[in-house]
């Protein structure tokens, strides 16, 4: 789950990279190579059996693809309407929305340690970016799309987990791209962006998509729905990160102390929780 942060958290450094492309089309070229990406993988290596999950007509298979649509066009859509730290910020409400979900359809109780955990990461994200302010415009508003389609996802897949075997859930992601795709082609034609801006998009949809999103369908397995979202969160710290390396953009102290409490509320957990704890 970490290497799966690590991977998501480069789409607010490269995507600052581009040069012409733009909302719907940055979003259009992102899906379309993750689902490029994922298909020649699953049929170089199988041929037509990698494919053929594609078309069952599974209601878990077609709840997850929407999801994961969803997330990949809000937030690509949120980074060029807004900051990356506002984006951030409503992100962060992921692990309360999974884990308020997962109370009331799955009737499944937190651990004590993890609602601290949650609440603590929470307070941290806040201190990270609470001088920043967040802006009341498109932006936050379409992000907020983005934690609630993915705690519908978690939910989703950690409460249908008994069905993997019949339904291949990596194919939601590669579903999840197409359908992304159809919807933001038509809003971004005609394409305009340049050579070096596809190229950064390919690497996105491949490296910051594609391997991160069918990893995490596979620790679903393994990791409650509100694990996963809280884990998610460091994402945020990763980001930091990453601008700070490669773009010299130093956090102030209030980045560097929130960061310092996700990362503590998420050890502490980690260490601290029952064993089976959902």
């Amino acid at each position: 789950m970490v290497l799966v942060t690590l991977l998501w958290s480069t789409a607010g450094v490269v995507s600052r990279q581009l040069e012409s492309a733009r909302s719907f089309e940055v979003t259009f070229w992102r899906s379309a190579f993750t689902a490029l990406a994922l298909l020649l993988w699953w049929g170089l290596r199988e041929g037509r059996a990698g494919l053929r999950p594609l078309l069952q007509r599974s209601p878990l298979l077609w709840g997850s693809a929407l999801c994961w649509a969803t997330m990949f066009t809000a937030f690509m859509m949120a980074l060029t309407l807004t900051t990356v730290a506002n984006v951030l910020v409503v992100m962060a409400l992921g692990p309360l929305m999974t884990a308020v979900l997962g109370w009331v359809l799955l009737k499944r109780r937190m651990a004590a340690v993890t609602v601290w955990a949650v609440l603590v990461a929470g307070a941290g994200v806040a201190w990270m970016f609470g001088g920043q302010g967040v802006d009341l415009g498109w932006g936050p508003l379409v992000a907020l799309a983005v934690p609630v389609a993915a705690s519908i996802n978690w939910t989703l897949l950690q409460s249908h987990a008994e069905q993997a075997a019949q339904v291949s859930l990596p194919h939601a992601v590669a579903l999840g791209a197409l359908l992304s795709s159809a919807v933001t082609l038509p809003l971004a034609w005609p394409l305009q962006a340049s050579g070096a801006d596809v190229a950064w998009l390919a690497l996105l949809g491949v490296t910051q998509l594609a391997i991160p999103c069918v990893l995490l369908v596979h620790l679903t397995r393994v990791l409650s729905a509100t694990e996963v979202a809280l884990l998610a969160l460091l994402e945020l710290v990763f980001g930091v990160a990453w601008v700070w390396a490669l773009a010299g953009e130093a956090p102030g102290p209030n980045t560097l102390s929130g960061a310092g409490l996700v990362l503590a509320a998420l050890v502490f957990n980690e260490l601290k929780r029952p064993a089976r704890a959902q």
